[in-house]
């Protein structure tokens, strides 16, 4: 949850009723899959890393309050707009509200430990519970993610930050700071840059 003066994006069950739907995030898991479970693919069709490439990759639950569960896992290689990958994102309050979205990667850029994705959303799935905010369809829009790798104490950041919703598209490789705290799990960020031409004089 985050602590800074933000309209909290993914406030936990009794949160989301006492400040409205407006206030909360909307992402969620249905039943007992994850971004673990569900995510990034693997073996034979993931996505393979070079050495010449940037990269992030990882999987994690962020720290929130009881019953509520939030994943985001992605898989990014590539540098900017010609980056390919996947990314999975669910949150469920409780066993009534949830749902997930997953999509493809369309730009990653990458500096030191920090790393910002954007990918367009394929696969929504939501359902509603009284007293929870509605999503509503997100197909076709494009979201941003943002990732700190510092060791053990990670974060993540999402474009959606401030809207409180995930409704509104943004550009490629367009994200907010990385707020949000990890209660378990890891991201990998591999920073790479294409050499510059030296200044014409």
């Amino acid at each position: 949850m985050p602590r800074i003066h933000l309209r909290r994006p993914f406030a936990a069950a009794a949160t989301a009723l006492a400040v409205g739907a407006a206030t909360v995030l909307t992402l969620g898991g249905t039943g007992a899959a994850t971004a673990a479970e569900t995510g990034p693919q693997t073996g034979a069709h993931a996505v393979l890393h070079t050495a010449d490439e940037p990269m992030l990759k990882g999987s994690a639950k962020l720290k929130r309050g009881s019953g509520d569960n939030v994943y985001f896992s992605i898989d990014a290689h590539g540098f900017a707009d010609k980056a390919r990958g996947t990314f999975y994102v669910s949150h469920h309050v409780g066993p009534e509200w949830g749902g997930y979205f997953k999509g493809q990667i369309d730009c990653l850029l990458t500096g030191g430990p920090v790393a910002v994705v954007t990918g367009v959303v394929s696969e929504p799935h939501f359902k509603d519970a009284p007293g929870m905010p509605h999503v509503g369809d997100l197909k076709g829009k494009r979201f941003g993610f943002t990732v700190l790798d510092d060791g053990k104490k990670d974060r993540l950041g999402y474009s959606w930050a401030i809207d409180g919703l995930p409704k509104n598209s943004v550009g490629k490789c367009e994200s907010s700071a990385p707020f949000e705290t990890l209660e378990k799990g890891d991201y990998t960020v591999h920073h790479w840059m294409p050499p510059r031409e030296p200044a014409k004089h």
